[in-house]
């Protein structure tokens, strides 16, 4: 059985911040934990995961933060507004906590028009809406001309823990299956082709959407046999899954064959040379949840919009420990490993 394990501890040495410190994937690791943690460590802080859980009295408290940052400031399926607060409402979300209100800081570049900030702050209302959460304070700045690509936005969300649920890594367990909420890597793809960092026209949205109603629908069909939750943002699926095999000291198990991805995404990753594994998401949850309950839950995640084309796309085994391998559709196997630099940058 795997109990809770200590994580390795990480050495930040770079002489200066290069943009792939904020990818994801092993740079910001390092920063994170090489420089960030050691001077702010506390028990709320250490566990790293989408969401601080701090004791309320009787009750627990959920609180996570989120910088966004993304070129162009519209995209396809969404916007910066928008995507700030599904962003934060997905943190808490998969956290296991119920939203209860976000703040929202808005960092606007000197000329930007005034109908683009109109457009973003109506964005914002209406996501906030959808999911349910009010936006009860916030800050504004406004800096020179050239020095923050229109806008960057900063939300702060806090909500209440489900007293029922610990998910963590350490709760994680051999035998245990991983499901995945829906296809992989939208929200990227549809990034860089209206960047025109690609050069496709193709039809494909961000999914960027509150992961409220799928959350729900897995906790009723679970219940305790609910592990382990994170929606894969940057750094993507790969990413997260090292992260859990590396904090639960087992192995992560991948099927090829079963993994949700759009041939389109599997083009543009082509074009790129890179993984779909490692392209960020914005309206996708992975779970990990006991074997005996993974029927139930994928038949729940289909149940409910933006969930219907959820598949377990793996397991938890023993070995390779601390390790992410996939079986692929010509019967081979190999390792996924933690993504290095920055092949996507700004993109959320």
């Amino acid at each position: 059985m795997s109990g809770q394990r200590t994580r390795p501890r990480l050495r930040f040495d770079a002489p200066r911040i290069d943009m792939s410190h904020g990818a994801g994937g092993k740079a910001t690791h390092k920063l994170i934990e090489g420089l960030l943690l050691p001077a702010l460590e506390n028990p709320s802080l250490a566990p790293l995961s989408d969401a601080a859980i701090i004791p309320f009295g009787d009750a627990r408290l959920a609180l996570t933060t989120d910088s966004f940052v993304v070129r162009p400031l519209v995209f396809p399926g969404g916007s910066i507004g928008e995507l700030a607060v599904n962003g934060t409402v997905n943190d808490l979300a998969v956290s296991g906590a119920t939203p209860l209100a976000l703040s929202a800081a808005l960092i606007v570049e000197e000329g930007l028009q005034t109908e683009v900030l109109r457009h973003e702050v109506e964005a914002m209302a209406a996501a906030a809406g959808r999911a349910g959460v009010a936006i009860a304070a916030g800050d504004t700045k406004v800096v020179e001309r050239g020095k923050a690509d229109g806008m960057y936005i900063t939300t702060t969300g806090v909500g209440v823990a489900d007293p029922e649920l610990e998910l963590s890594a350490a709760s994680v367990r051999p035998g245990d299956k991983i499901l995945c909420s829906g296809t992989l890597g939208d929200h990227g793809t549809a990034i860089l082709i209206a960047r025109g960092d690609l050069e496709l026209e193709a039809d494909i949205l961000s999914d960027t959407r509150p992961l409220t109603p799928l959350v729900e629908a897995l906790k009723s069909a679970t219940g305790p046999a609910l592990r382990f939750m994170r929606d894969p943002t940057r750094g993507g699926v790969g990413t997260v899954l090292n992260e859990l095999a590396r904090d639960c000291g087992l192995g992560v198990v991948l099927w090829e064959d079963n993994l949700p991805i759009r041939e389109v995404v599997h083009g543009a990753c082509e074009i790129l040379g890179i993984d779909p594994l490692y392209v960020a998401n914005e309206g996708k949850l992975l779970a990990v949840v006991g074997s005996e309950a993974a029927d139930g839950a994928l038949e729940a995640l289909r149940s409910v919009e933006g969930g219907e084309e959820a598949e377990i796309i793996g397991e938890i085994r023993e070995e390779p420990a601390r390790m992410v391998v996939m079986h692929t559709g010509f019967g081979g196997t190999r390792m996924i490993d933690m993504l290095v630099g920055d092949p996507l940058p700004r993109i959320c």
